[in-house]
Formats: structure tokens, sequence, C-alpha cells
């Protein structure tokens, strides 16, 4: 990736797992292209680890209030954001008020999965399927979605014993590569990094959800273009002050 001039930008984890916000940092940190200054922000409220629909609608506000405390600590426009989580909660709020591209692991997974053709998702955490399934269609890959392989562990217990995970994870990818599909996606922010540990074990691509994030926002992310700019189209009551440091847009 050719990018010269300097170019910043957001990534939130929205859990408040320190370890999980680590380990994307100890994945994404050393890919960085020179030139790009990846600031990393951690959820202040919420769950440690998303698990359910409660958890997830509470990550989308976590998301938000996490960009705009960005914004008015760091003077300057983003390049892109980037939703540390397969699930992406917040994203299309997000991509509302923002003046710059913004995706989520899951949305990059999809994109990237969807080239070979139709993709399989193996992930921790049972309630995930459902919701992975409404993300996948609300995005437009509801149809290349064949199947959706959940292993009992979480993501957080996953991430706590790398040796379990990575035999927990060998076989759910090896169940998912019998379902007729082309590519198989590895969801989830603690798991960033195990997809290539897998690979020789499984006999289709596997995407690592990380990874694509990190690639996909960086190309999707252009510089500000003069005629966009971050704001809300809604007064507050109640919340952070920095919240109302962020322009409301003329609706007309």
């Amino acid at each position: 990736m050719d990018i010269t001039a300097q170019r910043r930008y957001l990534l939130i984890n929205p859990n408040t797992n320190a370890l999980t916000t680590q380990r994307l940092q100890d994945v994404l940190l050393p890919l960085l292209p020179q030139g790009v200054q990846l600031d990393v922000r951690t959820a202040r409220f919420g769950a440690k680890y998303i698990a359910c629909e409660a958890s997830h609608a509470v990550a989308a506000h976590a998301c938000l209030d996490a960009w705009v405390s960005q914004q008015s600590a760091v003077s300057g426009s983003l390049n892109g954001v980037l939703i540390g989580c397969f699930g992406d909660p917040g994203l299309f709020a997000l991509r509302e008020v923002s003046g710059c591209p913004v995706t989520g692991l899951a949305e990059a997974s999809f994109i990237q999965a969807a080239s070979y053709g139709p993709f399989a998702i193996v992930t921790g955490g049972e309630r995930w399927k459902p919701m992975l399934h409404r993300l996948a269609g609300s995005l437009g890959y509801g149809a290349q979605l064949r199947h959706i392989e959940t292993v009992a562990p979480n993501g957080a217990a996953l991430q706590a014993d790398p040796d379990m995970a990575i035999r927990c994870l060998t076989q759910a990818c090896q169940q998912a590569a019998q379902s007729g599909v082309a590519a198989i996606i590895l969801g989830g922010a603690g798991l960033a990094g195990y997809a290539r540990l897998l690979q020789p074990h499984v006999p289709l691509p596997l995407i690592d959800s990380a990874l694509a994030g990190l690639e996909i926002m960086l190309k999707q992310a252009s510089p500000p273009a003069p005629h966009t700019q971050d704001g809300f189209f809604a007064q507050w009551q109640g919340m952070p002050e920095a919240f109302k440091a962020i322009p409301t847009r003329d609706t007309g």
C-alpha cells in the first residue's frame, strides 16, 4: 500500500476489555504503511465482551462516545474509522455523522470473503448467529453468507486460552468448510492473528477479520472532501458536553 501523505485513522474497540484493544494493536500496528497514524480508543462504558443484543446496543452508543471523545481531543480530520468488533456496533450511526469513511470488522470481512464466492463465518458465542445474519442482510451480503459456525466459548474465553482456541476453532473451521462455501471468515477482535495459525489445517481461504478491517479501511479512505464534515442531525440532552461540541447539520 503506497500511502505517502500523513494520514490519521481511528480504531475503536467498542467493548471495555483492554486486552482486546491490546490484541488489535499488537496485530495491526506493525502492518501500518509509512505515513499512517492509527489512534486507538477503548469504550469507556458497556460490556467487557459483546455477546448479546443488549451489549451490542450499548456498544453502539459507546462507539459514538469514543468517536466524539477523539474528535474533542485531537484537532484535524480523520481519513477513516474502523470499528474493532465483529458485529460492527454503531456502524450506520458513525457513517452518518462522520465526514470520513467508516467500516467494521464484519463488513470488511464480508467484502473480502464475497470476492471468493459464498462464505461462512466461524466465531465464538451462540447468540451472535442471528445478529450476524441480520447484519449481513443489512449490508447486502445475506445471499453470500451460507453458514455460521459458532463455538461454545465466547470471544473472551477464546482469547484467554490460546491453546484451547486453536483446537476449538480448527474443528469449527473444518466443519464450516463442508458447507459448500468458497471462503471462511474467522470473526472476532480477540481472534486477530489466529487465521494464519489455523490456515494450514483448513482447506479453504481463511479471512482474519482484524486484518480485513485494516485493509478495507485503508483502501476505502481518502482525504476528507471539502464539502463533507462531521455533524449530528439531533440536539442532545443529558449527554456529555463533548457531544454538544460536534456541530449539528442543517437539515433544512
